[in-house]
């Protein structure tokens, strides 16, 4: 059993070094808290200096927990009971707090006071025993250990209400969403770009998606798997998210022709970034995101990256770039995305993959094999000029394609 909470404890994280700019990210981030409570319309919100709190007014504490567990910028929430700032209160309250923990035999106990209000008669530690005599009297089960408690009761002694909690549940942390600029995204259907994805979120970066397909050698399964994970992408948005579905088929063929199988993939990337720093100059956004690491694959070797990441003048962040894959598995689970980025559905960096990619890109020679390639550029342009774009909300609703109509011809499929 728990204790009938009133109110939820927001805690800010690094948005509280801020300094000038600590509004900015402040009022970022109660709008996406705000944007949460369309759904608890009892629930209010009321900002206080480096906290927020949520009343619930009859809302579910843990409901309203779930969702807020997403909001980047927000690095804990603690359910709070709230009483009057009268001793005899605070000691009822504070008994039948921990008494609805129904605490099991021998646990490790701790009253942790806090005297904001001055004006109050009791100092921090004269409170840590006004409360804790009556609750152990009251629980025979605890044992008061005040280096290593299994339970901390936190009591704010304030001039308007006292705050009794225990729990402190961690959230996502970072900086609001788009509280730090723009950034394309490159989304594939695999584990390691919809982490790299939720990471740029979580450092305030607003994303739009950009997919690449190769129909009809990749699937409407395929295009699905990705539509499916920029709506979990969204989901830490509080508002929508843009996902670019950018056809590749004819630039990914016109490679193939070029007699340098071992030089396919570097091709395919340098393509991929001209694209998307097309995409990002019409949609005003300052870098492209990519899900590399290190090492992983052929066009991750440090050399590949150098010459691949030389079709940019933009940054590119590499989120995971020095992550092992375990590290990003455990990462893809707790954001979320893993089970659907495991289905086996083929994507276009998955075509026409050379025995024996290159590690060791050369720069000059790749430049002049591109150089050869006639109307590589004119592909380019036609593949930006030919993307779709959809807006995914957070609620999972589409935009920009009935649900029932696709731009691939059926007969592919």
């Amino acid at each position: 059993m728990k204790p009938n909470y009133d109110m939820l404890l927001l805690r800010f994280g690094e948005i509280s070094v801020k300094g000038k700019n600590r509004s900015k990210f402040e009022k970022a981030a109660i709008t996406h808290v705000k944007s949460l409570l369309d759904s608890f319309p009892k629930a209010k919100v009321i900002k206080d200096y480096g906290r927020l709190y949520i009343e619930l007014n009859g809302e579910s504490a843990e409901e309203l927990i779930g969702q807020l567990k997403k909001v980047f910028g927000i690095t804990s929430i603690s359910p709070v009971l709230r009483t009057k700032s009268q001793l005899e209160d605070i000691l009822t309250a504070a008994t039948d707090f921990i008494s609805k923990l129904q605490p099991a035999e021998g646990t490790r106990f701790k009253v942790n006071a806090r005297r904001v209000w001055k004006e109050f008669p009791y100092s921090s530690q004269e409170m840590n025993k006004q409360v804790a005599d009556p609750i152990l009297k009251a629980c025979s089960a605890l044992k008061v250990d005040v280096h290593h408690p299994q339970i901390e009761l936190r009591v704010e002694v304030r001039e308007q209400a006292t705050y009794l909690y225990s729990e402190v549940i961690p959230a996502a942390g970072g900086y609001p969403f788009g509280s730090n600029g723009k950034a394309m995204l490159l989304l594939s259907g695999g584990i390691d770009s919809p982490v790299a994805g939720w990471s740029a979120m979580r450092r305030g970066l607003e994303i739009e998606c950009v997919h690449f397909h190769s129909y009809p050698f990749t699937s409407k399964q395929a295009e699905d798997k990705v539509i499916e994970l920029a709506k979990i992408l969204s989901g830490y948005s509080g508002s929508q998210i843009k996902l670019h579905l950018v056809p590749f088929t004819e630039v990914q063929t016109a490679f193939t022709k070029a007699g340098q199988d071992n030089l396919i993939i570097t091709f395919m990337r340098r393509a991929m970034l001209r694209i998307a720093t097309e995409l990002a100059e019409k949609n005003k956004a300052l870098a492209i995101v990519t899900g590399e690491s290190l090492g992983q694959v052929a066009s991750q070797t440090l050399s590949s990256m150098n010459v691949i990441g030389r079709a940019t003048d933009l940054p590119l962040l590499r989120p995971l770039v020095m992550m092992d894959k375990e590290e990003i598995i455990q990462l893809s689970m707790k954001v979320g995305t893993y089970e659907l980025s495991i289905l086996p559905y083929e994507d276009c960096c998955t075509l026409f993959l050379p025995k024996s990619p290159t590690t060791n890109p050369n720069l000059r020679v790749v430049e002049k094999v591109e150089a050869t390639l006639e109307g590589l550029e004119e592909l380019i342009q036609g593949a930006v000029d030919q993307t779709e774009t959809l807006t995914i909300k957070a609620d999972g609703t589409i935009f920009g394609r009935d649900a029932q109509t696709t731009t691939v011809p059926e007969k592919w499929f």
